[in-house]
């Protein structure tokens, strides 16, 4: 797959690496990409654009969100653009924010998608389609 950005900036590849794979329905793949190999087989190749929201969701404003600057070990050098993983809540899986705004005491964080709200192009090929094992 190729994931590009509207102007023609390349995202995302597995093209000239080992290639992906995953289970519909899984959650390991965003929805809309998702919903867009539904029915293809092997062999197909398909380039799609996806409008903002239907790939990565639409940017929440709520998602910007200030974290105290002690939530950070005290040598960490936090820089605007820096990704860093945070823990999720109670057993929630793990997010990644973007450090947008740094002040002594609290760090302003991104937890939307890069891709959030923005066109898609989304360009793939399935070269082989499995049914999941049988449960036992």
């Amino acid at each position: 797959y190729a994931l590009w950005l509207a102007d023609g900036t390349l995202a995302d590849s597995s093209f000239d690496d080992e290639p992906v794979s995953f289970v519909v329905g899984d959650g390991a793949l965003d929805k809309g990409l998702e919903l867009a190999l539904i029915g293809l087989r092997a062999g197909d190749r398909q380039v799609l654009t996806l409008m903002p929201g239907q790939a990565f969701g639409v940017r929440d404003e709520a998602a910007l969100q200030w974290v105290g600057r002690d939530r950070f070990p005290a040598d960490m050098q936090l820089e605007k653009g820096q990704i860093i993983g945070f823990s999720g809540e109670q057993g929630a899986a793990d997010v990644a924010g973007a450090v947008i705004e740094i002040e002594e005491d609290r760090v302003k964080v991104d937890f939307n998608h890069p891709l959030a709200g923005r066109e898609i192009v989304f360009e793939v090929e399935i070269l082989s389609v499995e049914n999941p094992p049988a449960e036992a």
